[in-house]
């Protein structure tokens, strides 16, 4: 009798990092489709297509402020942090009271999921 039940849940085992990969690549794909209703307008992720703000590929690990070829506010230029997701997803809530100064206008997105997929997606860009 414990034999199917130690089957079953060895097949469940196995077929974690399947699911792990897929929810994975589900919020990728979920971030790639929410930064392009949110954040596409001003960032862009292809070098080639000129944006009102930095260029995001790379963010994730980067120093705050140090986008070569960027014009950066005082206050970004002298933040002193690396972009990790914790920062991301404060800036995506509220970059005025995270780092005030900057010349970024209030984004305000204030749902942690859509911060997760975003962050996920942006982690993608290298």
């Amino acid at each position: 009798m414990m034999r199917p039940i130690f089957s079953a849940l060895a097949l469940m085992c196995l077929s974690l990092p399947v699911q792990a990969e897929t929810f994975e690549k589900v919020k990728v794909d979920a971030g790639a489709a929410l930064f392009e209703t949110a954040c596409k307008r001003c960032h862009s992720v292809d070098a080639d297509k000129a944006s009102y703000g930095p260029l995001l590929n790379g963010v994730v690990g980067r120093k705050a402020g140090t986008k070569e070829g960027y014009p950066y506010s005082e206050a970004l230029e002298n933040a002193g942090f690396v972009w990790t997701p914790g920062a991301l997803r404060a800036w995506m809530e509220d970059n005025d009271e995270f780092v005030p100064g900057t010349k970024m206008r209030h984004v305000g997105i204030e749902d942690p999921t859509v911060q997760d997929f975003i962050v996920s997606y942006l982690s993608t860009l290298h």
